[in-house]
């Protein structure tokens, strides 16, 4: 254990890898609620939060669960289009609270360009939320869309129709094909922004 009179102990959430206090510093003294977008390699979780003095107070929140529950989404809920609709359904959430403006809280990841973190902001954008963001960092409207997803399957189909049925065994139980993604992303996008309007 380091030891001297400059030694300080860190807070005990920077131990445990959970909190940048300098980053949560500067969130917070731009005054503006953090989409706080978190994610595993199944699920997403975004959560629009305000600081406050006895702890984070939550605006809005939304689960790509959710999507499936409460939806009817019969693809995946770990891939991009779940990610931007997960955004787009909290995002409408937050714009029905009169949220005007919010910032990215990206946590302790560095993500990369067209991450699907960069998908829930577009969704947030197009809830009608105002995020200051750099053009570049977005995936293309063909991820977001899952086209990525139909074109490898339909290739993928032609080629090896075993690696096919136990690649997209989910998406099939589910009776959606992987082709058809980018409709069902469309269809479902609509569901939600109609929803979000009654």
């Amino acid at each position: 254990m380091s030891r001297g009179s400059r030694y300080t102990v860190p807070f005990h959430r920077r131990k445990e890898g959970k909190t940048d206090y300098q980053m949560r510093r500067g969130l917070i003294l731009s005054r503006l609620p953090r989409i706080a977008v978190r994610g595993s390699l199944k699920h997403m979780t975004v959560q629009l939060t305000s600081a406050d003095v006895v702890g984070d107070k939550v605006i809005a929140s939304a689960h790509s669960k959710e999507l499936i529950k409460s939806y009817g989404w019969e693809g995946g809920c770990g891939n991009l289009p779940a990610a931007y609709l997960t955004g787009l359904l909290c995002g409408s959430r937050a714009a029905q609270k009169e949220v005007k403006e919010a910032i990215l809280d990206v946590g302790l990841r560095s993500p990369s360009k067209g991450a699907r973190i960069f998908a829930v902001l577009k969704g947030f954008i197009d809830a009608g939320i105002e995020v200051s963001y750099d053009e570049g960092i977005m995936p293309s409207d063909e991820r977001i869309e899952g086209k990525h997803i139909a074109q490898y399957a339909a290739g993928l189909a032609s080629s090896d129709k075993e690696l096919y049925s136990r690649m997209f065994s989910e998406y099939l139980s589910a009776g959606l094909p992987p082709e058809e993604i980018p409709k069902h992303f469309f269809s479902f996008k609509e569901r939600i922004v109609s929803s979000s309007k009654d």
